[in-house]
């Protein structure tokens, strides 16, 4: 009976807390339905927005025939060196993926939610050409997952607070 009380507690406390899951409801819930009707539109900026609007098309899905929402995405991808050695060489880098994004209504145009969602990564420069590209570019589709992420949270959250922004 002892070891039961501190979870009986504790489930009362947690219960207590006004806390629900994000996705509760399932399909039909209010958040499901937001994130399947939305379409992403083309996001420039080249391999960099290709990685992007790809990762929020597998956490979204294609929006079925003429979605409700749009999805506008603007991307500041960004590489710069620092830890300078002595003969000028740079040591380190910093990828760094900001994205400015807008949920817009398909049928009226207005903007609904108009937010950023950004991440860095750290890169080391090695003696190998090779090995420094390849850092980079896992560093960008890396950022572009957590940028799709956070976008695809913030859209959630739009839509469990019924549509209103915070």
């Amino acid at each position: 009976m002892t070891r039961i009380a501190p979870l009986l507690l504790i489930a009362a406390v947690l219960g207590g807390c006004g806390l629900r899951p994000l996705y509760g409801g399932g399909e039909s819930s209010s958040v499901a339905q937001l994130l399947r009707s939305v379409a992403v539109q083309p996001i420039g900026g080249g391999q960099t927005g290709w990685l992007v609007r790809t990762a929020l098309v597998d956490r979204l899905g294609q929006a079925e025939g003429s979605a409700r929402y749009r999805l506008e995405v603007e991307l500041d991808d960004d590489l710069t060196g620092f830890g300078i050695r002595g003969d000028s060489a740079v040591t380190r880098e910093r990828r760094t993926l900001r994205a400015r994004y807008r949920l817009v209504d398909a049928a009226t145009g207005s903007v609904l939610l108009d937010a950023t969602a950004g991440s860095d990564a750290g890169v080391d420069v090695v003696g190998s050409e090779y090995a420094t590209v390849a850092a980079e570019q896992t560093a960008v589709e890396r950022l572009s997952q957590i940028v799709a992420d956070q976008i695809v949270a913030r859209l959630g959250l739009y839509a469990a607070r019924g549509g209103t922004t915070p």
